[in-house]
């Protein structure tokens, strides 16, 4: 337990929120640190502003633009996001990410590393020693930078390539719920205290801001929750 400060890459999802919510209950101080990156929407924006006012934290929103460089579809509007019926087809297996053709359309170059090379930056101006980031290899859709392999290898780098590493302060990378299926993310969150309520996982939102209910991340979302025994309080579009 301490009070010293932490860096929560914070989107406003289920899995970051839940990052927070750990990294307080564990005593720091988090700084909530969100991407406005050239996003197809900014409900989660929206949503991560609103999470981190109501927590009492601090909240930073870093203008980067991934969609100069296009290739996902979370980032370029002539790329549709994929929709299923259900989750047949969806890849959960950590170990489908080994094939090139396994990872999908919505996975955003080199995005986790931008990220984190950020964060280690606020948190080398900040004082921290500690980044938190809410990847995960068990429930996910095929990333390869949601993987173990990928965040020890940043660790590795980020100890060489900062000021605090090389006078023997080396950073933490805090991946709490990287073994965990969404439902166990969901029990653990529920026990301190997270609203999901006020949470956006939906890769293409509605225009009423509600979740679609078929992209790949609506449907493991929906699925942690039949798995928790918790009623879904997902808001989800009309239209």
């Amino acid at each position: 337990m301490s009070n010293d400060p932490a860096i929560v890459l914070f989107s406003g999802g289920l899995d970051s929120t839940t990052c927070l919510a750990i990294a307080r209950a564990e005593g720091f101080t988090p700084i909530a640190l969100s991407f406005r990156y050239g996003q197809r929407h900014t409900v989660e924006l929206e949503c991560a502003a609103s999470l981190a006012a109501a927590a009492g934290v601090e909240h930073i929103t870093s203008d980067i633009d991934l969609a100069a460089f296009g290739g996902s579809a979370l980032v370029d509007d002539s790329i549709e996001v994929p929709k299923h019926a259900d989750l047949e087809g969806v890849a959960l297996d950590v170990g489908a990410a080994s094939s090139a053709s396994s990872v999908p359309v919505t996975y955003v170059p080199a995005r986790n590393t931008i990220f984190l090379s950020i964060a280690l930056a606020v948190a080398e101006v900040r004082g921290a020693d500690d980044i938190f980031i809410g990847v995960n290899a068990v429930d996910y859709s095929g990333y390869p930078d949601c993987r173990p392999e990928f965040i020890d290898a940043f660790a590795s780098m980020a100890s060489l390539a900062t000021r605090r590493g090389i006078e023997g302060q080396p950073l933490r990378i805090h991946t709490p719920l990287i073994a965990l299926t969404k439902g166990e993310i969901i029990a653990l969150g529920i026990s301190l205290g997270v609203d999901y309520s006020r949470t956006s996982t939906c890769y293409d939102p509605g225009a009423d801001g509600g979740a679609c209910g078929h992209c790949d991340a609506c449907l493991l979302r929906a699925k942690g929750f039949v798995d928790a025994g918790v009623a879904d309080p997902t808001r989800y579009s009309q239209n």
